[in-house]
């Protein structure tokens, strides 16, 4: 959460943006986007470098750069920085920007390359920043947030984010860093290996934080003690960043291959795309495309259908949407305008035959009650494996909604025998709007038990997990909410008999009375 003194220095630089003549909150983000963006990618050619050096210790060879070549370090943030304004807004405006729109093509310049889309969709980005003290000041303060803290660009982008008056109006909620985490290490336990060869895809991206966090967790297992990421091939040391158990045709397809986003915001998009390059996903494949629409099996014929091993999502809730506009392979199965219903149905066509889907869902879809929601719950338990439903707590997106989630994991065309329940009370933050960090956590337990969960010994439907039977589900009308299974433990209070009661009751009323009797006389006396 952004607060105290770094919540002050945004507020600080969105009024100088205002001020200074830009007064479209959506270019005000964008462009606090993009210095963001150039001066991580500054850090993250240092880190390079010094991993480079590490490597190429005592050998005489100079770093040819990843971003920039050697003949371009004039325009890395650490060197332009120092510069005076009108010099630095030419080299931001006339060599940075245009050195953008190349990063993703990998010198490509093939516009029907679909591994070319970082370079698209900055090809009509600008510097709106014309006044040259403007920049500066927005430069010094971007220069002071404290950008290697954890997620804290992410951070800044949400509160950024929250100052527009449309922010969520369409369910658009970013999804707190930690339970993507704990929906990524679920669907990794037990399938390292086979994971580096996976396709995976976010239909409804956002910012690329399912994407970036899968990058994460395979860099964190698959990374040497030393810093060294290598691999071995015909029993000599190939010096790639790839992992111990990675080769190179393995990494090449992660950092080229394996990730997929859509989402119909171009902000979004842009924003999606420098998250995942400067997490080690070379050329992003992220695209402007409204996933539940007529238009998109004809535009990506081969990512609508079976097409991907892995999906996480969480998709708009409650989004607006017009019915004749979703694809009839949607609406064939589920009849609805509810988009929570329609993407859940859409993952399903884009998933391979046992491709398997990690999703956030309102609680609604659990338990509802209309004829599409029953639909869709009998498709999930009956037509694939509905592996686990986790119960999150209410408070997990505030301070942006109050709404109640769970998290579904099912496999495609999968055969459902019992289903996994987990109730999570708390997630190691309070369930308040501040979302201060508390002790109590239940997602570590949640990771322990998914590991070793098994339905012949998982029957207390006390406990906070549990296996429940698919016939029992199916005769509950295809309830999935925790509470139709929990069982609550009432403990037993004895009362003493009512005549008792009513002797010690008036045994209290003499000593009353008797009380005011002696406060009587000494205010007589």
């Amino acid at each position: 959460m952004i607060t105290g003194p770094l919540r002050s220095r945004i507020d600080k630089l969105w009024e100088e943006f205002w001020t200074g003549g830009i007064t479209n909150p959506l270019t005000v983000i964008e462009q606090i986007s993009f210095l963001m963006f150039a001066r991580l990618l500054d850090m993250r050619e240092s880190t390079e470098e010094k991993k480079f050096d590490r490597i190429n210790r005592g050998k005489r060879r100079k770093f040819p750069g990843v971003f920039f070549t050697p003949k371009q370090q004039y325009m890395r943030w650490s060197q332009f920085k120092h510069r005076g304004g009108d010099e630095m807004l030419k080299v931001i405006r006339d060599e940075l920007f245009p050195h953008f729109r190349n990063l993703g093509s990998n010198g490509n310049k093939n516009p029907d390359d679909p591994k070319n889309t970082f370079a698209e969709y900055m090809q009509d980005a600008a510097l709106m920043i014309q006044k040259p003290s403007l920049l500066v000041s927005a430069v010094n303060m971007i220069d002071e947030l404290p950008l290697t803290q954890g997620d804290t660009k992410g951070d800044l982008y949400e509160y950024l984010l929250s100052k527009l008056t449309t922010a969520g109006i369409n369910g658009q909620f970013r999804t707190p860093r930690h339970i993507i985490r704990l929906m990524v290490d679920l669907m990794l336990d037990g399938n390292e290996d086979e994971a580096v060869t996976w396709n995976v895809a976010d239909p409804a991206c956002g910012t690329g934080g399912f994407l970036v966090s899968f990058m994460e967790a395979l860099r964190e297992r698959f990374t040497s003690e030393d810093g060294r990421v290598v691999s071995q091939v015909n029993g000599q040391e190939d010096v790639a960043y790839t992992g111990d158990l990675i080769t190179p045709s393995q990494w090449k397809h992660i950092q080229s291959g394996m990730f997929h986003g859509f989402d119909f915001d171009v902000t979004m998009l842009r924003i999606a795309a420098m998250n995942l390059m400067l997490h080690g996903v070379d050329t992003p494949d992220i695209h402007y495309q409204d996933t539940l629409s007529n238009n998109f099996p004809d535009k990506f014929p081969k990512m609508a259908t079976d097409a991907f091993d892995l999906i996480m999502a969480n998709p708009p809730f409650k989004g607006s949407l017009d019915y004749s506009d979703v694809h009839s392979s949607l609406t064939g199965k589920v009849k609805t305008k509810k988009t929570e219903l329609l993407f859940i149905v859409l993952m399903l066509r884009m998933l391979k035959q046992g491709g398997r889907c990690a999703v956030i869902v309102p609680d609604g879809v659990l338990f509802g009650s209309s004829k599409a929601h029953k639909a869709l719950r009998e498709m999930l338990v009956e037509q694939h494996q509905l592996e686990a439903v986790v119960k999150l707590p209410a408070g997990v997106f505030k301070p942006y909604a109050g709404v109640s989630t769970a998290i579904l994991f099912f496999t495609k065309d999968g055969r459902t025998t019992d289903v996994w329940f987990y109730d999570v009370q708390t997630d190691g933050f309070s369930l308040d709007d501040k979302r201060d960090p508390v002790k109590a956590n239940d997602l570590p337990d949640v990771r322990k038990r998914w590991a070793k969960r098994n339905p012949k010994k998982d029957t207390d439907r006390t406990a906070k997990a549990f296996f429940v039977p698919k016939q029992e589900i199916a005769d509950n009308a295809y309830d999935l909410s925790i509470n139709r299974y929990k069982e609550i433990i009432h403990e037993e209070v004895e009362y003493d008999p009512p005549k008792v009661i009513l002797k010690r009751l008036k045994k209290l009323e003499t000593e009353i009375a008797h009380d005011l009797e002696e406060l009587e006389a000494m205010l007589d006396s």
